[in-house]
């Protein structure tokens, strides 16, 4: 073949391909999208999933169905999305556990949050609150440190459960402080608020659902956030005496590694679209998270650092998972 035959030919290949691409782009979705969420119904993983799913389904003209597989803190519906045919018509609800945490702890895992996925955008986050016994004699971070200091595996702190973010939240405080405070782990937020209202451990890494009115009451007593900014107005953020200190629950949508990247771009163009919508927004503000949206690349190197953040913590703590 001469070379004008060959530029012919090239060009003429490019156009169709382009024209494939624009047809993929213009046909998708022309059926319903499952999204998977990786936690039990009536949780905070599971609220925030069915408010995306219900936008994206008005905006997409196709229903987008939540499909809750809960278990062993996310593992179970996480690799279940790792495996699904990456056509876009499967995503996954991700959050700091299955996607950040249990990688850190077990190299084993059967999917990689790298290599398995192909990450869309963030959706939400929200801080958890640093959270005492009223009787202990502090009443900021700084005093609750040099207590710390002064005591060492005395302090214990409660959590909702091993190898969650409430937990690492306090190995990063013994990480960061230089302290030695004792994990004491229950089920649940709720379980772990009653072991410190009563007095049975010292604190907590708490949601503000499962805090803030306790304090109102004067059964608990708050000393700070922990995301690297204020986002209560009476309370400082831990960094501010802790730099590097940030512990956030986030939750982003991820699509099977291999997605084509336009549909890759025509979700994360639809989540931006949902979150910037006040009322959408709302009921995530509703929910005690923040709305936030971000480029696939953004998201991806999110989960690597995040990835890092607790493989460090994790190995000073010297955890192990189960």
């Amino acid at each position: 073949m001469n070379t004008a035959r060959w530029q012919i030919a090239l060009a003429a290949f490019a156009s169709a391909a382009l024209g494939a691409t624009g047809a993929l782009a213009q046909a998708y979705p022309s059926k319903p999208i499952k999204l998977i969420s990786p936690y039990p119904p009536g949780g905070g993983t599971d609220a925030a999933a069915r408010i995306i799913a219900q936008a994206l389904s008005d905006q997409l003209g196709q229903q987008v169905v939540v499909d809750t597989r809960g278990g062993a803190s996310g593992l179970i519906g996480t690799e279940l999305a790792s495996k699904a045919a990456p056509d876009g018509y499967t995503i996954v609800l991700g959050n700091v556990a299955p996607l950040a945490i249990l990688p850190a702890s077990n190299p084993k895992l059967p999917y990689d949050p790298i290599r398995d996925f192909s990450p869309i955008s963030l959706v939400a986050l929200s801080d958890y609150v640093l959270t005492v016994h009223p009787s202990l004699p502090v009443k900021n971070v700084k005093e609750l440190l040099a207590l710390a200091k002064a005591n060492p595996d005395k302090l214990t702190y409660a959590s909702s459960g091993g190898l969650g973010a409430p937990h690492l939240a306090g190995e990063l405080l013994n990480f960061l402080g230089n302290v030695k405070t004792v994990h004491i782990p229950y089920k649940g937020n709720g379980p772990a608020a009653i072991a410190v209202m009563s007095g049975e451990t010292t604190m907590m890494f708490g949601t503000g659902p499962s805090v803030v009115p306790h304090a109102h009451s004067g059964k608990l007593r708050l000393l700070a956030t922990t995301g690297p900014k204020r986002t209560m107005i009476d309370l400082p953020a831990m960094n501010e005496l802790l730099p590097g200190y940030d512990v956030t629950q986030w939750y982003g949508l991820l699509l099977p590694a291999g997605a084509p990247k336009e549909i890759v771009d025509r979700l994360h163009k639809e989540i931006a679209r949902a979150i910037a919508n006040p009322k959408i927004a709302q009921l995530y503000v509703t929910l005690g998270t923040q709305p936030l949206s971000n480029t696939p690349e953004e998201f991806l190197a999110f989960i690597k650092a995040e990835k890092d953040k607790w493989g460090k913590v994790i190995k000073s703590a010297n955890i192990k998972a189960d």
